[in-house]
């Protein structure tokens, strides 16, 4: 049991050059967190800690976004936070680790506004409509996410780890998520539930790609409600039974 101290797999209150041995692990887990502090390790509270690691994030966030990820360093990250560069080292390892904590923040946000249990409710159309919607609207309203997945594709090509982690930690879980959603919703009998959740995913990513990211409304303008309603007509269509 770790009581007041807390080990967290994105933030691990470590203040020094060292990580956490598993031998100090498990004294903490054991109820001794005493006896890592007298060897060096200053540890936090969780709220403490959780605190100091969204200041971190939000600066990092600032940073990133306004210099990009090779323009960016930990001074300054530790700089805009209003924390020391040690803190910002006992939460993060290095830039790739933040940058990594950053899009896993922002991916479990989006994940929490898909739940497979809600989206089970209702009719086919209801459930294709609502997942589209929800879409389109953090497309649209979020522009963190938005400003984000500009710079992930823009430093892409230099660094591509960038954009692995990003497909690791957000496309990944999504189409996993709309899969089971469509593979396991009574209404709907999709022949192949993945390929549906990639189509569906494609749309609003390219949409927003020609529209948003590439500034292409003027040249193509598009409304959003047209292509949701025709992915509904489609997949409800194509389900064996038809619309239900």
């Amino acid at each position: 049991m770790l009581g007041w101290y807390q080990i967290h797999p994105l933030f691990i209150p470590v203040f020094g050059p060292n990580d956490l041995s598993s031998g100090m692990v498990q004294k903490i887990q054991q109820g001794e967190p005493h006896q890592a502090e007298s060897e060096g390790y200053q540890l936090s509270t969780p709220h403490a800690s959780t605190t100091k690691a969204e200041m971190i994030l939000s600066g990092a966030m600032q940073e990133f976004l306004e210099n990009g990820y090779a323009g960016t360093s930990m001074d300054r990250v530790a700089a805009t936070a209003g924390v020391s560069k040690a803190t910002v080292y006992s939460h993060f390892n290095d830039k790739e680790g933040l940058f990594a904590a950053l899009v896993r923040k922002m991916a479990a946000e989006k994940m929490a506004l898909i739940s497979s249990e809600q989206m089970m409710e209702g009719t086919a159309e209801q459930v294709i409509t609502q997942i589209l919607r929800i879409g389109f609207d953090q497309l649209q309203e979020d522009e963190r996410y938005l400003s984000l997945i500009r710079l992930i594709i823009g430093e892409s090509g230099r660094f591509p780890r960038l954009a692995q982690l990003f497909v690791n930690n957000v496309s990944k879980p999504g189409i996993e998520r709309l899969t089971a959603i469509l593979t396991h919703h009574p209404a709907l009998q999709v022949a192949d539930p993945e390929a549906t959740a990639r189509i569906i995913m494609g749309a609003m990513v390219h949409y927003k790609l020609t529209q948003e990211i590439l500034h292409g409304q003027a040249i193509i303008p598009f409304e959003s409600d047209r292509i949701v309603q025709s992915l509904v007509d489609l997949i409800c269509r194509s389900s064996r039974g038809g619309v239900k």
